[in-house]
């Protein structure tokens, strides 16, 4: 299998195993540890880091100011409907600033993660209501580093448990039950990245 849209490379990850490039064995599993790895950073922090392309999505603003949206990079188009039912109003790019500003939030570079009404119009809010159609290109332009060392090590975790499909290792000082948390040093690394809904 390929992996798609993963947050570490095959030789990465081979790499921090100590398995030559030139050894393809487990190549496929490798792969699955990866996808699987980055899967489960994306559940944990309720995000994405991959460029998802340029999509149509709705939501519902926070109020007339503030929308707050999923991650994007670019926008192309953003839109309000006044009645619920039609998109009337199309904002021209002054009326909208991406927030966080310059793209840094916590001294992290980010993606942006809402936008804010700062010219001609407000936003209609309506409890909840999806008022605004927005334009663009998701996600992250480029995985941060801490991400890819997260995967780097959940997936090298990932592969390795397959040697202890019981969940007991056993070595020179016995035997040990593996642990199903998630490893310290990944919270560690992806922790800055989590993202907290209001639901």
């Amino acid at each position: 299998m390929a992996i798609t849209n993963g947050y570490a490379t095959l030789s990465q990850v081979k790499a921090a195993i100590g398995i030559a490039n030139a050894d393809t064995v487990d190549d496929a599993l490798l792969e699955m540890a990866v996808e699987s790895a980055s899967r489960q950073i994306d559940s944990y922090t309720e995000r994405y880091f991959y460029n998802a392309g340029t999509a149509v999505k709705i939501f519902a603003p926070l109020d007339n100011f503030v929308c707050a949206t999923e991650d994007f990079i670019t926008l192309s188009k953003v839109e309000t409907s006044e009645d619920g039912e039609s998109w009337d109003t199309e904002w021209s790019a002054s009326d909208w600033q991406a927030e966080p500003l310059n793209g840094r939030s916590g001294g992290l570079v980010t993606s942006y993660t809402q936008i804010r009404a700062v010219e001609d119009y407000l936003f209609p809010y309506r409890q909840g209501e999806a008022t605004a159609r927005l334009t663009g290109v998701w996600g992250w332009s480029s995985v941060p580093i801490a991400i890819t060392q997260a995967t780097i090590i959940l997936a090298s975790r990932i592969f390795k448990r397959l040697d202890s499909p019981l969940g007991i290792i056993s070595g020179e000082l016995g035997s040990i039950r593996v642990g199903y948390r998630l490893d310290p040093d990944v919270q560690h690394l992806i922790e800055p990245y989590r993202k907290f809904s209001a639901a």
